[in-house]
């Protein structure tokens, strides 16, 4: 941002916590496998740029995401630093206690506003789903892990459309009363817009969800990450998702296009001064380096812009 200065808005938080997702949930819909040097490598880099939540793997089973069959190999490789959480998504009990061993400290679920995506997505619905998670909940709690609970679809489904903010309202709070930390809100098909977005925080925080527990997750399909970030930020979230060089999508969502760029979201929130801690040309530089890896440029404009790709 050197040159084109700071001017602040309004209503913004002072610090925000970016969740860098892109080793996950990034590389999971890639159509190769990455190697595993090339996964710890960004996993390093990205902690080199100041990053420090950065979703690591999944514990899913291999048949499911072949992309992160390297899961265990990957944490033992990776040099886990002081002050850095490295997330690391569990399906269920086998997951977590195969996280567990690995020495991990933080873990998440991942569960549906809607039946359709419950069931293309775990193979059942979100009361069999939410069954499902109490008790890799309750024994991660137990252990004294943090717990993201993913909500996905909550603005919109491929197969039911638009989705209610009650029914979004109620599959979260019950989420969260298994014992989860923290709700993250997935955009997961990149519908929503910043009324919708103001919409459903509103209606969380009138249900008793405090703010400081909402994480939002927005892809880009239709171009509105960012507008939804400044929506959920001016209305007090401080935690948001990105991917390095908007790395990303869903495998059983095939509409869903990458997640919002991390770089995109950074040249914004540095313009509003807004701290990150995360340095805008080291990840620059990582997001290039992984479109060398990857055989493709990245997305971000961002990235073409400060890069000259």
């Amino acid at each position: 941002m050197d040159g084109y200065g700071i001017d602040s808005l309004p209503g913004f938080p002072r610090a925000v916590t970016l969740c860098e997702v892109g080793p996950r949930d990034g590389l999971q819909n890639e159509a190769g496998l990455v190697p595993v040097q090339v996964k710890v490598e960004l996993v390093e880099r990205l902690v080199d740029a100041g990053h420090t939540v950065v979703e690591t793997t999944s514990m899913v089973h291999p048949a499911w995401v072949p992309q992160l069959a390297d899961a265990e190999e990957v944490l033992r490789r990776i040099d886990r630093r002081p002050g850095v959480r490295y997330p690391v998504l569990v399906p269920n009990l086998r997951g977590l206690e195969r996280a567990l061993d690995l020495g991990v400290t933080d873990v998440a679920v991942f569960g549906s506003a809607t039946e359709s995506f419950a069931r293309a997505n775990l193979n059942r619905g979100v009361d069999e789903s939410l069954e499902m998670f109490a008790p890799v909940v309750a024994r991660a709690r137990e252990a004294g892990l943090r717990v993201r609970g993913y909500l996905s679809m909550c603005w919109g489904d491929p197969w039911e459309g638009a989705v209610p903010i009650p029914r979004v309202v109620s599959v979260a709070t019950r989420l969260l009363g298994l014992g989860c930390t923290e709700l993250a809100l997935g955009d997961t098909i990149g519908v929503a817009t910043p009324g919708r977005v103001v919409a459903l925080i509103g209606a969380l925080r009138a249900a008793g969800v405090a703010l400081d527990r909402i994480a939002v997750h927005f892809h880009d399909t239709y171009g509105q990450g960012l507008a939804n970030c400044l929506a959920a930020l001016q209305r007090g979230v401080t935690t948001v998702d990105a991917a390095a060089g908007g790395l990303g999508g869903c495998p059983y969502a095939r509409s869903a296009t990458g997640n919002l760029a991390t770089e995109d979201l950074l040249w914004q929130l540095d313009g509003l001064g807004v701290h990150t801690g995360v340095d805008l040309a080291k990840l620059v530089e990582t997001s290039v380096w992984l479109a060398g890896e990857l055989g493709r440029p990245s997305p971000s404009r961002t990235v073409r812009a400060l890069s000259g790709a």
